[in-house]
């Protein structure tokens, strides 16, 4: 019983959301497709899963399992009509945690006008503030979506058109109180690659750009981000000092208010990864043989968000999904 790391993907980030009709159109306006949906009426909640799926997609027509850079939604029955609910996006006192979503463009001037077209409010615009190359759209819940581009921002300036079939799900970014420990937990543990490192010390944070597949190239011939074609990339995100603060802590968005909810390793032998996971002495949400659902379980990171650990079904077929 063997598992190799190397073949794991980083399958989806899971966010609740209040009204899933509207966060389908929103996320199906960004060029997603909604690729799955499992319902789960006797729980009262379902779960909808969108995804580039284009031929010009990363992993166009792969199984659900076997891709990077999924959005799952879950909706719990009831919200949509609940005037008092409303989620925690992760970047307000005292709930900061998870960051945000970010999808690569193939021209962020367009892309960000069709948005603002279409209605969508901004939390950053391209003209707001110093970074004139990236821009944070608000989906219909509040969280944060960035955008950056995958060509030089100034080679599409003057061109109005965007092609949503070339986007990309490229990163999930979550904050972190000890660089040192999850850097160690996401390489040594759920054996991802350091692929960027951007220091920011003036401002006082740094960000660390991890995922598998190939190693990324330093840099690029037209100078824009290396890894901006990617999909399936997580981003921690370190403020300085916090690592020395013993009472420090971010919000996991599953503890009381909720928001965001984990992301999910695909893994090509669920038994032998869980076994591995084991001997590394992980600390379990939820073991495999936990509770009445034995095809997943959940892992938790030094900061306590969680990581759900799914079968890769194209490597090996446990689950009828």
């Amino acid at each position: 019983m063997a598992t190799d790391p190397a073949k794991y993907k980083l399958n989806h980030s899971m966010i609740r959301v209040k009204d899933p009709k509207q966060s389908v159109k929103f996320y199906e306006f960004l060029g997603m497709k909604l690729i799955n949906t499992i319902k789960n009426p006797d729980a009262k909640f379902d779960l909808y899963f969108l995804a580039y799926d284009s031929p010009k997609a990363a992993s166009h027509a792969n199984h659900w399992t076997d891709r990077e850079g999924i959005v799952e939604l879950t909706h719990n029955y009831g919200t949509e009509s609940d005037p008092e609910y409303k989620i925690v996006n992760g970047n307000t006192e005292p709930y900061k945690g998870f960051g945000h979503l970010c999808v690569s463009v193939d021209n962020i001037q367009a892309a960000c006008q069709r948005l603002e077209d279409a209605g969508y409010k901004f939390q950053k615009k391209l003209t707001d503030g110093r970074m004139r190359s990236i821009a944070f759209a608000l989906d219909p819940d509040g969280y944060w979506v960035e955008l950056i581009s995958q060509n030089p921002v100034e080679a599409t300036e003057n061109i109005k058109e965007t092609d949503v079939e070339t986007y990309r799900m490229n990163h999930t970014m979550i904050r972190v109180k000890d660089p040192e420990k999850s850097l160690k937990f996401y390489q040594d543990v759920m054996g991802m690659k350091l692929h960027r490192i951007s220091e920011n010390k003036d401002a006082k944070f740094n960000l660390y750009f991890l995922g598998y597949g190939p190693d990324a190239p330093k840099q690029t011939a037209n100078g824009v981000n290396p890894i901006a074609d990617r999909e399936g990339l997580l981003e921690l995100t370190w403020n300085y000092g916090t690592e020395t603060d013993p009472n420090f802590k971010y919000h996991n968005g599953n503890d009381q208010p909720q928001g965001f909810g984990h992301i999910c390793m695909t893994v090509d032998d669920l038994d032998a990864a869980c076994s591995r996971f084991e001997e590394k002495g992980v600390n379990w949400k939820k073991r495999l043989t936990d509770g009445r659902m034995k095809n997943i379980a959940f892992v938790l990171d030094p900061d306590n968000y969680w990581i759900e650990i799914v079968q890769n079904e194209k490597l090996k077929q446990r689950s009828n999904w």
